[in-house]
């Protein structure tokens, strides 16, 4: 908990390492057809040795009830109160590509979509085009010009890119186009208070102009923008816990949440056997790694049970790698749960797991969200969690005399 009173008085440096791996979209929920989650479901031998090895519980993102963006769910594994310290996405995915942003710019993510001939929705994500199919697209709408602000479009991966406002006057409290579903128009941008006016304005004339030069295409023929935001100032994630903290991430806004709360982030491929590689070679070199795996929440958001099950199994695959560099601690975490069910983010707990040299292991018989709400850490709030792993790892001493 980034702001424990006494944290900077009973944090320790010591040598010992931590990896905590964060698959998103961790958490599932039964299919109507086997009342099983995807995880029960999966073939997991090796996450389900390593759950028996050690303490197991589940996490509540940010409150019961409550279904987190990937933003706030990181941030309270990462002991950041998500509803103290909140990040828009866009400024995420602009840092995570390495985009320059000043004090007053106002980033917003933004993705191709599909319409209809009566301008409703028929494909969120435009079939998740491919980088090669979207950077032409991307280049499109970086030409356009809307007096007023420096306006600057940016490709991220495959149908996702990064729009950017660069004026005076401008404000991140817009609302977002996406209605979050299928079979309506996408949403005019609002501005949330009256200082936002200028930037409502410049906005929903960029999207007109895209509209306008995008509606030929068969397969993208529309954008939409959400998570409007500003560079915001957090307390630093490695000076606070006196963490030499590395982040290994494929995917960019991964990237950019780690450089806003201040870990080092290495360099790695596009896929997660990348991301291990990555680490092995960097192992010497930091205390921390946090490693993230985006498959599963992909699939989940898709609503496809069976690539979820499948994407699960591809990381346990993984999980003898980075148990053979014997890290002190071991983290298996989620930011939130992905059901393939509701192909969307959920309130569901979600399943966590910590292994270390002080675990006598709960013996649960899986990994998975029924067995470890068994678990000897009980259901408790995500943004608990590093206090617990710093203590498995020695690097917490005594609170008070």
């Amino acid at each position: 908990m980034i702001d424990f009173p006494a944290l900077k008085d009973i944090v320790d440096s010591t040598p010992s390492k931590i990896v905590m791996i964060v698959v998103d979209g961790l958490g599932g929920a039964p299919s109507s057809k086997t009342g099983l989650s995807e995880l029960e479901t999966a073939k997991l031998p090796n996450l389900d040795r390593l759950a028996k090895e050690s303490s197991g519980g589940l996490t509540i993102p940010v409150a019961p009830g409550v279904a987190p963006g990937s933003g706030p769910g990181h941030l309270s594994l990462f002991g950041y109160n998500p509803l103290k310290y909140f990040i828009g996405r866009g400024v995420l995915e602009a840092l995570g590509i390495g985009v320059s942003m000043g004090d007053d710019d106002v980033a917003a993510r933004g993705n191709f979509c599909l319409l209809d001939k009566e301008g409703l929705l028929v494909d969120r994500r435009a079939g998740r085009i491919s980088s090669q199919e979207s950077s032409p697209l991307v280049e499109v709408l970086d030409e356009i010009d809307i007096d007023g602000a420096e306006l600057s479009i940016f490709p991220v991966k495959d149908y996702r890119f990064v729009f950017l406002m660069k004026g005076e006057g401008l404000s991140d409290k817009l609302t977002e186009t996406d209605p979050q579903r299928i079979g309506v128009a996408p949403l005019e941008v609002e501005a949330l208070d009256g200082n936002a006016e200028n930037a409502r304005n410049l906005t929903n004339a960029f999207l007109l102009e895209a509209r306008e030069r995008l509606m030929n295409q068969e397969r993208a023929n529309m954008v939409l923008l959400r998570g409007f935001s500003r560079v915001p100032r957090f307390p630093s994630f490695a000076d606070a816990y006196k963490l030499n903290a590395a982040a290994i991430a494929a995917y960019p806004m991964y990237r950019g949440l780690a450089n806003v709360v201040g870990m080092s982030v290495i360099n790695c491929g596009v896929e997660f056997e990348d991301e291990i590689d990555s680490l092995a070679e960097n192992y010497n070199d930091h205390d921390f790694f946090y490693v993230h795996y985006k498959p599963a929440d992909a699939e989940g958001e898709d609503g496809n049970f069976g690539g979820k099950v499948k994407a699960l199994e591809a990381l346990d695959s993984m999980i003898p790698r980075i148990l053979d560099l014997d890290p002190d601690v071991v983290v298996v975490a989620g930011d939130h749960a992905t059901p393939s069910i509701l192909a969307a983010h959920s309130w569901h707990y979600v399943p966590v797991l910590i292994r270390s040299k002080h675990t006598l292991g709960d013996g649960v018989g899986s990994f998975s969200e029924r067995a470890l709400a068994q678990g000897s850490l009980g259901t408790f709030q995500a943004e608990h969690l590093m206090l617990q792993v710093l203590s498995h790892a020695g690097k917490l001493s005594k609170y008070g005399p």
